[in-house]
């Protein structure tokens, strides 16, 4: 195809300067095209693609976001609630996740900076980890369908949620008894706890700044049923 298409135009332009008797012009005009063959590249296949890629990755980023809330309406809310009772600071964290309708983007960027930057140290003696382990044990085949979707590998930090989590179950479910830990064993499942537990946060919050953008009606269901907030009621007062 290449080759015939490099034969047509040699032939046109063949046939322009015997009409015209004016090679002069027509290789001026040839090597001037020739000159913003480069130009047309960058704009094409660098700007314009890139443009495309970009909106195209925005597209998908908002489908997955269908997911994420899935995942938050299944799991996250409860295993949010759940780890929040491990947690010795947690009236501390309570008070940067109380989101309200007047919060901006900038607002909750901020509230995960500060999330991020808190010393989280769940401690396993504090709340049921037998309850926590049933929990997601019973969860366990909705995540592994999740993980299912290829399209959450360009959702980086969700993805590292949801090995996060399994992690944990898996560390869970290893144990038979949860009563009676070993001091050492007891802190590598704080840790376990405490990993899931600051990412869930972060990506808690970055949900809930995407359904204020885009779906208004959903970021007022989720504010009613804010995990952290103990006074949180789905009832419309």
């Amino acid at each position: 195809m290449g080759l015939g298409l490099i034969v047509l135009s040699a032939s046109l332009y063949v046939i322009q300067i015997r009409l015209f008797h004016s090679a002069r012009d027509t290789f001026f005009y040839l090597f001037q095209d020739l000159a913003f063959v480069p130009i047309q590249v960058l704009l094409v296949t660098v700007i314009v693609d890139q443009v495309l890629r970009i909106r195209e990755k925005t597209a998908m980023l908002n489908k997955l976001n269908m997911v994420i809330g899935t995942f938050f309406s299944e799991v996250g809310n409860r295993l949010l609630r759940s780890l929040a009772g491990f947690d010795h600071q947690d009236e501390q964290v309570r008070q940067n996740m109380i989101v309200t309708r007047d919060w901006t983007d900038q607002r909750f960027s901020q509230a995960a900076q500060e999330a991020s930057r808190l010393d989280i140290r769940l401690d396993h003696a504090r709340s049921d980890l037998n309850e926590l382990k049933a929990f997601l044990a019973s969860k366990r085949d909705f995540m592994l369908r999740l993980l299912e979707n290829q399209n959450l590998l360009e959702h980086e930090t969700f993805t590292d949620l949801l090995w996060a989590v399994f992690h944990l179950t898996e560390e869970l479910e290893a144990r038979k008894d949860l009563s009676h830990l070993f001091r050492a064993d007891g802190e590598h499942l704080a840790g376990d706890m405490t990993r899931a537990y600051a990412i869930l946060i972060v990506e808690w919050l970055a949900y809930l700044k995407h359904l204020k953008n885009e779906y208004p009606y959903l970021f007022s269901l989720a504010l009613r049923t804010n995990p952290f907030d103990p006074s949180a009621s789905p009832a419309v007062k």
